[in-house]
């Protein structure tokens, strides 16, 4: 066995400092290079003190030093036995196919299957594996102001990228190819294990780099055993593996590695327990560094990329594009269905189409990454819909972050936030969420971030801590909530975000609906809806509104604040009280808010040609109405001089004759329609009509219009009102929106909203008073 520790000689200190020197570092760089806590072992290298083994040679190869020239009496047992002459082998190719062969059962058992989430039985990897981009510029060593990313519309934001920020994207096994060295990172549920998992299916299957033979090596496993053998060795973990396929001589593996005929796949690199991390990645940069001329591809986590690789170029997984949502969801119903591929193919194309509903544009920023459309995919299936409570789904996937995802996988994590157990954890989550969203901020400064973090770890703590102590925890804290989760996301160099919007808003709801008490709970719902006219909060009004047990108290508030908005103005009162007047004499009243929204809308936009589709469902009074408003308002146009556009006018009053019940209106209108001029009339003296007779004409349609159905009353708004007027109807929506939101409110209440909305203030005090 050998020796675990090693110490430089006389000479070999006076090279390395040479070396050091030449780099012009301190040795607090040296240690980060080498993923050093503490710059102690470095110390002890140039004072000529033991350091464990596999440090010593990873400074020796940042420092590009030969570890055998540099060290005191390096043992011999630990040279390689692949460094004596090997016999040559005089057809490597035949060995190559030789050992595919032997392996092939093992690869296409290890990798040729996957066990998805809910799912009780494997999918085999082709029924379901979507081919991944890539993204050779990583996001988050960007260097970006805040500023460029901070005006981003809630629709533009990228859960996984940079809203507009475009990157240039390229297929997965066409980096493999490109770099071989490759390190991909990507966050939770991105794909990375099924990228490596298909690179090793598609190698034993002869689909790619054929010449090689592939090995994959799940680096948590690794470093398990080589706790126990306390040895970290990839040369004997892999001659363990070729055991296992019947290859029991070791020099195959050596001509193998010698000649570069091997794609190593090395999964995990951020699964690796701390005490192991640096003895993992040391042993992973001297064997990459030796056996250079094969392929190599790792994966981490992209908050972990600071486990740096010598030689190795990093890339990132991007998100699903609308093709590759596409074809994933037509894999899954196919291959989850338990029917046929007709019916899979029915179902997918029926997920497809309501994903794309308006309504459903923030499972549509969700479902990038094949974890969370996985989870989509389920539920739909199940449901036949998208869920009602969007809370519902939301919590689901904070489950497969917070835990549920590594526990499928058993993966053991080191121990983070303090020893915090799950509520804290969402409490800490919640008050970083409501406390940026409140500021308007989806991006944050890391010191802004590591503040909140260090209030709320101090809160905890029962004995004050030291400034140096709280701000390392607060920075650790955030690592693990960025590594473990990937709630919190790095966009740019020190600039971090939620790395799905929809969590920062469901976050920011829970924290309302968790107030602690009954008057800490009013407290938030009256500050809730002071943002009632603000279109950023509408998300967190509709959770909210879903995740408390009785709704009843908020929405009478926004009621309340609704109702409000407009009370104060006459002016806007007075142009209230004649809507509701209006409806009341429709005498078919499907919901009398629905008719005073109806002639608000009309009144403010004519001539829009859905106030005609929503009048014919109501009324026919309501259509009649319509008609009438627009015919005012093609009569008043300047056209009305062309005389072909008379013929327009005549056209639209001969038919709203045909529906008119009112004798009395029926007659003046046929009076006024046979006072136009003929059809048959030269353009000469329709302008002499036009001169001498119009204005008049046009007078008594105004007239005999509002007379009899109270219509086209001149309401002029300025711009102020205007803009009160839009976020009253905007409000008011939202309203209803959460009405409907499938929230827990008592019917007494739901309806009494539904019969007040869009009242003038006195008959809202007149209702009260009854």
């Amino acid at each position: 066995m050998a020796k675990r520790s090693l110490q430089a000689s006389s000479i070999g200190i006076q090279q390395a400092k040479k070396a050091f020197a030449s780099k012009g570092w301190t040795q607090e760089n040296l240690a980060f290079e080498v993923n050093l806590k503490t710059r102690q072992p470095i110390w002890r290298f140039f004072s000529g003190r033991p350091v464990e083994r596999h440090t010593f040679m990873e400074i020796c190869a940042v420092l590009e030093l030969d570890w055998r020239e540099i060290s005191v009496e390096p043992p011999a047992e630990f040279i390689d036995r692949e460094e004596s002459t090997q016999p040559s082998v005089p057809d490597i190719d035949r060995l190559v196919q030789q050992v595919r062969s032997q392996r092939f059962d093992k690869i296409q058992d290890q990798c040729g299957i996957l066990q998805l989430l809910d799912i009780s039985r494997p999918v085999a990897i082709n029924d379901i594996y979507i081919d991944l981009n890539i993204l050779e510029e990583i996001a988050s060593q960007q260097y970006l102001e805040i500023s460029e990313l901070q005006n981003l519309d809630p629709k533009e934001f990228n859960r996984f990228g940079l809203g507009d920020i475009e990157h240039k994207q390229i297929p997965g096994i066409q980096a493999v190819e490109k770099y071989s060295k490759l390190r991909v990172l990507g966050k939770p549920g991105v794909g990375k294990t099924t990228f490596l998992q298909n690179l090793a299916i598609q190698c034993n299957q002869g689909n790619f780099a054929t010449n090689q033979v592939p090995i994959f090596i799940t680096l948590r496993n690794f470093a398990q055993e080589a706790k126990v053998t306390n040895e970290f060795s990839l040369l004997n973990y892999i001659r363990q593996e070729f055991r296992t396929s019947g290859i029991l001589d070791p020099s195959i593996i050596e001509t193998l590695l010698r000649e570069g005929r091997i794609l190593l796949l090395l999964d995990g690199m951020d699964e690796v327990l701390n005490e192991q991390c640096n003895s993992v990645l040391s042993e992973i940069r001297i064997f990459s560094e030796k056996y250079h001329k094969n392929r190599f591809v790792a994966t981490c986590r992209t908050a972990a990329q600071r486990l740096r690789l010598r030689g190795f170029t990093d890339v990132e997984i991007a998100p699903f594009t609308s093709e590759q949502i596409l074809a994933f969801a037509q894999k899954w119903f196919v291959g989850f269905t338990k029917t046929n591929t007709e019916y899979g193919q029915a179902q997918s194309a029926d997920f497809i189409e309501k994903l794309n509903l308006a309504e459903n544009w923030q499972f549509r920023q969700l479902v990038v990454t094949p974890l969370f459309l996985h989870l989509a995919c389920w539920v739909f299936h199940c449901q036949d819909k998208f869920p009602t409570k969007r809370t519902d789904f939301y919590k689901q996937g904070l489950d497969l972050l917070l835990g549920k995802w590594d526990e499928a996988r058993g993966v053991e994590r080191d121990e983070v936030y303090r020893g915090f157990l799950l509520p804290q954890k969402l409490k800490l989550l919640s008050q970083i969420a409501a406390a940026t969203f409140e500021q308007g901020q989806y991006f944050f400064e890391q010191r802004t971030i590591e503040q909140y973090i260090g209030d709320y770890i101090q809160n905890l703590s029962t004995v004050p801590m030291e400034a140096e102590e709280l701000q390392i925890e607060s920075e650790a804290a955030l690592k693990a909530i960025e590594s473990q989760h990937g709630l919190l996301a790095e966009r740019a160099r020190g600039i971090f975000s939620f790395s799905y919007l929809a969590f920062q808003e469901y976050f920011t709801a829970r924290k309302i609906v968790a107030s602690h008490n009954l008057q800490a709970l009013e407290q938030a719902l009256g500050g809730l809806v002071s943002h009632i006219t603000d279109p950023h909060w509408r998300e967190i009004f509709l959770l909210t509104t879903t995740m408390l047990r009785s709704a009843d108290s908020l929405v009478q508030l926004m009621k309340q604040q609704i109702d409000g908005l407009v009370a104060e103005d006459p002016y806007l009162q007075e142009f209230l009280s004649w809507a509701s007047q209006k409806s009341r004499t429709i005498p078919t009243q499907p919901k009398d808010a629905a008719i005073r929204a109806f002639y608000l809308a009309l009144s403010r936009t004519p001539r829009i040609a859905p106030h005609f589709a929503l009048a014919s469902s109501l009324d026919q009074g309501i259509f009649l109405d319509a008609a009438l408003d627009n015919l005012l308002v093609e009569c008043a146009i300047d056209e009305s001089q062309n005389f072909a556009h008379s013929h327009v006018c005549a056209d639209a009053l001969s038919n709203i004759l045909g529906i008119v019940l009112d004798m009395g209106l029926y007659k003046s209108l046929q009076q006024l329609a046979e006072e136009l001029p003929d059809s048959r009339q030269n353009q000469e003296r329709f302008r002499l009509w036009r001169k001498t007779n119009y204005s008049a004409w046009a007078k008594q349609l105004r007239n005999t219009v509002t007379n009899y159905r109270n219509i086209n009353h001149r309401w002029q708004f300025s711009p102020e009102q205007e803009q009160v007027l839009q976020r009253y109807y905007d409000a008011n929506q939202l309203l209803l929106d959460c009405l409907h939101s499938n929230c827990e409110i008592t019917a007494a209440i739901r309806q009494e909203i539904e019969a007040t909305l869009l009242l003038p203030q006195q008959e809202l005090e007149d209702r009260e008073w009854q």
